[in-house]
């Protein structure tokens, strides 16, 4: 509101959680609405070992948290590693990170001065294209990059 750019951090589960727990912490309403440019949220996923990655089935319980039909048409090859010396048999080497992007837009900020709550704010938010955490950890696996089980692992799924 002064012309200064802020970061700050706040462990919510999503990016729309900020915005909740911003007024939770006694910030009012308007100006959140006001100050809010975005909110960012993050988290880190193991890869799959390149030296050992495989294709495979996954567990039917892993698929059904997930409705992978808006993600990808036909069939669907998933990847694991199978576990070698590179990546001390684990199956994973290296991490990747998963982002969501809640922008400030109009309906978004009106829902804020409302005291709407995180799953409304949250609706919105992706009528509006933001992508969840859910999306971009779901693209990760489809891309062979995580696997399904890491996926579930490190995202917030509503409902679980």
């Amino acid at each position: 509101m002064t012309g200064h750019l802020v970061f700050s951090t706040l462990h919510t589960n999503d990016a729309a959680g900020a915005v909740t727990r911003l007024i939770e912490m006694g910030i009012e309403p308007f100006l959140c609405a006001s100050a809010i440019i975005g909110v960012l949220a993050q988290r880190l996923e193991r890869m799959i070992c390149p030296n050992c990655k495989e294709a495979y089935v996954p567990p039917v319980e892993s698929i059904r948290k997930f409705s992978l039909t808006a993600y990808t048409e036909g069939e669907i090859t998933f990847y694991r590693g199978a576990g070698c010396e590179n990546c001390k048999n684990t199956g994973y080497k290296g991490r990747s990170g998963i982002y969501e992007v809640l922008s400030s837009s109009d309906r978004v900020r009106d829902l804020i001065l409302q005291r709407a709550s995180t799953s409304e704010l949250r609706q919105v938010a992706i009528e509006e294209g933001m992508k969840t955490l859910q999306d971009d950890g779901l693209r990760k696996v489809l891309d062979g990059v995580t696997t399904i089980e890491e996926c579930l692992r490190v995202v917030y799924v509503e409902g679980t």
